[in-house]
Formats: structure tokens, sequence, C-alpha cells
């Protein structure tokens, strides 16, 4: 083939591949200790869950009726989130239940990909069942007054006057960039980075549904839907056991 077919060929192979669309699957394997809650293909292992439901209320439910209204947050679930298979990642609307462990955790590590796709989204993590690490726009004009602007991986449930209500610093990616959240729950302890940077250190999360009361020991880690498109990735947690929770907590008288 003469030097001018070869240029031709050339330069056609290397117009098709520019034309092929970028496929960028993060996928990554559990950190050591780690299990994966998300297997990248369906829902297994979440549940429906109504979104800001008491778990007091819900413990009330006898078999029958949890079993009956299982079924119904389920058939929400499945209208609501979806999985994005060639991406590996989870896909909620905005609308519906939240998504919800099936399984209990006490004390734990929990890690989170997460993605904004639209300006002025909202979402969290719940802990416990309780609300919850904070995830928004800090650009949402609209979220100006409950104190948007510092930023996502506060505790913004807390009670106004307590730490940890908003984070120590603001550590978001751009609307449209994807993060990552680094969340340890020990006790009534939570202590949260975002994108590697603390914005929760060791603060109590209050009791939204009894401020009288410490929440439960343990409960459901759930993913929230709160009006808009987000998504997730690489979600692993981690059970803490007791020898380095009673550790953890000593540093705090106990």
């Amino acid at each position: 083939m003469n030097r001018l077919r070869w240029t031709a060929v050339f330069i056609l192979a290397v117009t098709c591949a520019s034309a092929r669309p970028e496929v960028r699957v993060m996928v990554q394997d559990a950190p050591k200790g780690f299990t994966k809650l998300f297997n990248g293909k369906d829902l297994t292992g979440w549940r429906g869950r109504k979104g800001d439901y008491s778990p007091y209320v819900e413990a009330k439910l006898t078999k029958e009726e949890q079993a009956a209204a299982q079924v119904l947050w389920n058939t929400d679930r499945d209208t609501n989130w979806s999985v994005d298979a060639a991406k590996s990642e989870l896909v909620s609307n905005g609308k519906g239940v939240f998504l919800t462990t099936e399984k209990d955790y006490g004390d734990f590590e929990f890690y989170v990909d997460w993605l904004m796709v639209s300006p002025n989204g909202d979402s969290g993590v719940y802990l416990r069942d309780f609300p919850q690490v904070q995830v928004w726009d800090p650009d949402n004009p609209r979220e100006v007054r409950n104190g948007a602007p510092r930023g996502s991986g506060g505790l913004w449930n807390n009670n106004p006057d307590n730490p940890g209500r908003f984070p120590l610093v603001k550590a978001d990616n751009p609307v449209g960039q994807w993060n990552n959240f680094k969340i340890k729950m020990v006790g009534t302890r939570v202590w949260v980075s975002l994108n590697d940077k603390v914005t929760v250190d060791g603060q109590i999360l209050d009791n939204i549904y009894d401020r009288a009361q410490p929440v439960l020991p343990r409960g459901a880690i759930e993913l929230q839907t709160h009006g808009s498109e987000i998504r997730f990735r690489n979600i692993y947690v981690r059970e803490i056991p007791a020898a380095e929770a009673k550790a953890t907590l000593a540093k705090f008288g106990g």
C-alpha cells in the first residue's frame, strides 16, 4: 500500500475512534474489610421504604402490616429507582420511596459516590433510618436561607444550635461531577468526609423523631429521594466490631 493510502487509512481510523462515545465505568473493588452493597446490575439487597418514616412507627406494625407495606414500597421502588447497568450506577428519579438496605447496622463505616445530575438537586444519606448526611446544590437560590451555600456533608437535621448541622468545610465538586462520602457512625456519633475533606468530626446525630432520646442503636442505611435525579455507585459498608467501637468512643469519655 502506498504512502498516500496509508495516510488515508490512518486518518479514517482516528476519525472513527474519536467519534465513538466515551464510556467511563468507574467500578471499584470493595476496600479491604468492606462489603459491596450494590452489585451494579440490580436492586438485590435493597428495599423501598416510605420517605421520612419514623422507625418507631414502623416498629409498631404487625408482621402482616409490615409485609403489606413492603409490597407497596417495593413496587414504588421499582417505579422510581433503576440501575444503569452499563455504568454500574443506581439512579433515583427524585420521586417515591427511599432506597434502604435490607439489613440493619449498628456501628459501621459507609462509602458511597454520588452524582447530582442537574442544578438545584437535593438528596441525602440516612443513618439507622434517621436523617441525615445532607446532599444539595450549594448554588441553589431556593436553599440559601437553609444554609446550602455551606455545602453538602453536614448533619442538617440536627438542632440549629448543635455542632455538625453544617459542614466544617465546603467540599462539593461542581454539579455534574462525582462526589465521594466516607461516613462512620459509632454509638450516636458521626464522622463524614466529602471528597476526602472532613465535614463532620464525631458529632452526635440528633433524633428528629424524638429530640429527648438518642437515635436507635441499629437501623438501615437509606438513600434519599428529594425531587431530582441523583446517581450512586461504589457503595460499601464495614461493620465495626465492639472493641473498636468502644475504643473510638473512649476518646469522648465513653
